[in-house]
């Protein structure tokens, strides 16, 4: 396997986890407009925010932010140390940095080996819009307004386990994937390589890929943030738990995500798992994931909808298991670090000729 594919749901209650931009007193979520109706979202980059912020407080240390720029204008920018060997959020989360107009500071950037879509409402909702007042201690009060929703959101998500930790050398032409290493870091190579990392050809160019242990951890840190996922906007007013209620994942050859249609609505009752449709995607992807399907389900979420799934996919029990979502991560993030599946840190085999026959 080569990629752990997933599919998460978030419960917000009440919430205004995402801000849009404001109009002067008024707090504005984000939404999307899908044939007339309303559609809240939470971005993928707040998202990566609150994993990156929990793998901090487990103990990562990220990545410094340096701002640069002018002050006012349109030539401010902020950049990580752009160190992905030293860092792990700058391995997992990519980068892009800017440098100067010399050969030996060209801008610099790395793909990120987890992808996130947009968490969004599986139903259309009513944004509701709270009026407040301000009037402790002034003449005259201040209104303001800020709007909040309750509604189910999922996303697809996405870890390419090889390029964890993997970094490709600057290529004299020019091609390839941009997952490279500046000069500078290039030339700290040879110390790298010291240190347990090995110079290896990767998807058809040089690179140089940390230790089995190292990408392990790196690994392993990303689920048990998603684990204890936390954060938003609101949390004064609008506290709410950002834990997924909802959590599928499976390992998977290539960067397909066979769980898009798993979660879906029906009008009247809300959010729908679709067991057959997990059940019909294994089926046509026979031969490319790898059992079993890791389903966390919190208990007291869509009762109703869960005792459905549970019935659609009986008898699968060795191709479908569920748990907890928090024991799903934590369990296979302590599975990473005991070395159980480091076949998924490499690429497939490609088929020859004779094995295609």
């Amino acid at each position: 396997m080569a990629y752990l594919a997933g599919k998460m749901v978030l419960a917000v209650e009440a919430g205004a986890p995402n801000n849009g931009r404001g109009e002067e007193t008024r707090a504005r979520v984000k939404f999307a407009r899908v044939r007339g109706r309303t559609y809240p979202y939470i971005s993928a980059q707040a998202v990566r925010r609150w994993v990156r912020d929990g793998m901090a407080e487990l103990g990562a240390a990220p990545s410094p932010v340096t701002r640069v720029g002018k002050a006012q204008g349109k030539a401010q920018k902020a950049n990580t140390d752009a160190d992905p060997m030293r860092y792990a959020d700058d391995d997992l989360f990519g980068y892009m940095k800017a440098g100067a107009k010399s050969a030996d500071e060209a801008t610099t950037l790395r793909d990120s080996p987890f992808m996130l879509g947009t968490l969004m409402s599986v139903e259309p909702v009513t944004v509701t819009e709270d009026f407040g007042v301000m009037a402790r201690g002034v003449d005259q009060p201040v209104l303001h307004g800020h709007e909040f929703y309750t509604a189910d959101l999922a996303a697809p998500f996405l870890l390419d386990l090889p390029r964890i930790g993997t970094f490709t050398l600057p290529s004299s032409t020019g091609v390839g994937r941009p997952n490279y290493l500046t000069k500078e870091q290039a030339l700290q190579v040879s110390g790298a390589v010291q240190q347990g990392a090995q110079e290896v050809e990767f998807r058809g160019q040089g690179a140089v890929r940390l230790p089995i242990e190292a990408r392990r951890d790196r690994a392993a840190r990303l689920l048990e943030a998603l684990a204890q996922l936390s954060g938003g906007a609101k949390q004064a007013l609008h506290y709410g738990d950002r834990v997924p209620s909802l959590l599928f994942l499976v390992p998977f050859k290539g960067g397909v995500n066979p769980l898009a249609n798993c979660v879906g609505w029906e009008p009247g009752a809300g959010l729908r798992v679709r067991g057959d449709v997990l059940l019909d995607e294994l089926a046509a992807w026979d031969g490319e994931w790898e059992a079993p399907v890791r389903v966390g389900w919190r208990p007291g979420f869509r009762d109703e909808a869960r005792e459905e799934f549970i019935r659609q996919v009986k008898g699968k029990e060795s191709q479908v298991v569920i748990d907890h979502p928090r024991t799903v991560l934590r369990s296979l993030a302590d599975e990473l670090r005991a070395g159980e599946y480091d076949a998924w840190f490499e690429d497939p085999a490609p088929m020859g000729p004779e094995a295609a026959s």
